[in-house]
């Protein structure tokens, strides 16, 4: 997203200097365009809201519009634009006369002042208010780490009290989280200090968005399915093994009281004055890396076509939207748009970033593979496919035209997208070839696996059919942990893969499309909440460390402005 503003045409201005040079309608005035009364409209000053659930549950029996995906290849340090193109696609289908809401997540402050940015979109493809939107916006993911951490703070109160359930302390399972990158937090001791505070036991933190409570949130279908959720939260086990929830704390009510706002969607607007949903945020590698049903949904009620995203490369974020997602939700996505750069295909060609200046349609030739790779495994899905390249000075068009050569013997139309400097006039054909898709009715969407298969099953599916590895392998631990899971009830929940973003295996360093390798697993954790079980693999973190040179270090206030956001 941010590393088109420093590489991008000619000498433009950054993300942050377009966006608050933007002209923004009132945000009422863009919730009375999909046709939200202002009475459903709970302002967040004039350029942000949440829409009420009052009024969303009156939607129930509307029809549903079209659903687009935009999903990615691998990515790469040269960045490939998801968000960027998410939004400048929905500014296109608006431009061609199509009445189009996007739908996003919302972005975590550990990237922000991580490595990676922002995730508000950029150059003349964003949401606005992007400051906003990058940091505190309208207090969700606090709210989701307040829940999450009161849940933890009973469990070790009721420790504390005597325990009446018998709670083995060795077998806690339920962390706390915070909304940071934060090394340091990932194993720690609690209730050190004698009696008073507490039984010492191993503790330690995730990132707030990889919370189950953030999970929960983004599928929940309304606020008494939120609290269900909530109960059904396994913090721990007795030393018999058995089982023990949030509702046996009786912490779920309290839980679900400060998420009773947290759970209403998110309304602001695109650069060009077009609605858009930013609501809900969990990291695609190691959470299901989609916005909320709530908000999807209810933008589907409201609008012809929706766009929304999903999380990293599509065999991370789009696998977990169509398996889990979807399958969850009933939805029923008509195209997908997997979007490519010729950089980041020249780099899975074994390209240095440092020459990826340089023509050379060689490279991009062999790291063709990685998106030919995606666009097979997302068409296993039933859901018909486009390519949008998002376009960069540097490329040339001998290199777009092998982009375009290889996709059409694939049978999927390549489009060259220039959105990050010309907005919705740079996404126009992406939109009408969507349309064409959409309106062709070729899709048959069916998720990857069933729920009835045994977990390994589905594990091995997931690996084989989209990483195309040759197999998993897991310890015995593991693998009586998944049979424990399926005796106790849980064997019809889906798959949700921790696994390293940067390679179809689970080391980050294989680039391009490799094949026939081992996934390791190496723990199994249940979300009986957001009812889905959580496979860890290769080195992944579910809480991660800040870069020896942290995006907070250039970020600061001048003249009480936001400066050094991206």
């Amino acid at each position: 997203m941010g590393s088109k503003a420093k590489e991008g045409i000619g000498r433009m201005s950054s993300d942050i200097e377009i966006a608050r040079a933007a002209t923004t309608e009132h945000i009422n005035k863009i919730a009375a365009k999909i046709g939200i009364p202002e009475e459903a409209v709970l302002n967040y000053g004039p350029n942000k809201a949440k829409v009420s659930m009052d009024f969303i549950s009156g939607l129930k029996d509307k029809p549903r519009g079209k659903l687009v995906l935009v999903t990615a290849m691998t990515p790469t340090p040269a960045g490939e634009g998801k968000t960027t193109t998410t939004v400048g696609l929905g500014d296109g289908l608006n431009a061609i006369g199509k009445k189009t809401i996007v739908a996003l997540r919302e972005p975590s402050l550990g990237p922000c002042f991580g490595m990676k940015g922002g995730a508000a979109g950029g150059g003349y493809a964003q949401v606005v208010p992007m400051e906003d939107i990058n940091l505190h916006f309208t207090g969700d993911f606090h709210a989701i780490g307040a829940a999450h951490n009161l849940l933890t703070a009973m469990l070790d109160n009721h420790i504390y009290w005597g325990n009446e359930l018998g709670i083995d302390v060795r077998r806690v399972t339920w962390k706390r989280v915070i909304d940071m990158n934060d090394r340091a937090l990932r194993q720690i001791t609690a209730a050190l200090g004698g009696p008073g505070n507490g039984y010492p036991r191993e503790a330690g933190f995730d990132i707030t968005v990889a919370s189950e409570v953030m999970a929960i949130l983004c599928l929940a279908l309304d606020m008494d399915d939120l609290e269900r959720r909530l109960g059904n939260i396994v913090v721990g086990y007795t030393r018999d093994k058995v089982a023990i929830t949030a509702a046996q704390l009786n912490a779920h009510g309290a839980m679900a009281v400060l998420l009773k706002d947290a759970l209403m969607p998110n309304l602001v607007q695109t650069l060009e004055n077009n609605p858009a949903f930013v609501h809900g945020g969990p990291f695609a590698n190691i959470a299901h890396g989609c916005n909320t049903v709530l908000a999807t949904d209810t933008a589907l009620r409201l609008g012809d076509y929706v766009v929304t995203e999903a999380g990293f490369g599509a065999d991370l974020g789009a696998e977990k939207f169509f398996d889990i997602k979807c399958r969850k939700a009933g939805l029923e996505p008509s195209a997908a748009v997997i979007v490519a750069t010729v950089r980041a295909l020249k780099m899975h060609g074994g390209v240095a970033k440092d020459d990826l200046g340089n023509e050379n349609v060689d490279a991009v030739k062999a790291g063709l593979a990685n998106l030919g790779r995606h666009i097979r495994n997302v068409k296993k899905f039933g859901v018909p496919v486009v390519v949008g390249v998002n376009n960069f000075t540097s490329d040339t068009p001998a290199e777009f035209e092998a982009v375009k050569a290889y996709c059409a013997d694939l049978g999927v139309k390549a489009v060259l997208c220039t959105h990050w400097a010309e907005g919705s006039k740079g996404t126009e054909e992406l939109a009408r070839e969507v349309v064409a898709l959409v309106e062709g009715g070729t899709a048959s969407f069916k998720p990857l696996y069933e729920s009835a298969q045994p977990l390994w099953n589905k594990i091995k599916t997931i690996a084989t059919e989209i990483y195309d590895a040759a197999d998993i392998t897991a310890d015995k631990a593991v693998r009586d942990q998944l049979k424990a899971f399926e005796d106790a009830g849980y064997g019809d929940f889906p798959i949700c893969m921790a696994k390293t973003q940067y390679s179809f295996s689970t080391d980050a360093s294989l680039k391009g499309a490799p094949s026939d390798h081992i996934v390791a697993i190496r723990e199994v954790r249940l979300s009986a909440g957001a009812e889905f079980i959580v496979v860890v693999t290769g080195d992944i973190m579910t809480m991660p460390g800040l870069p020896k040179v942290p995006a907070a270090n250039s970020i600061k206030l001048e003249d009480g402005l936001v400066v050094g956001l991206f």
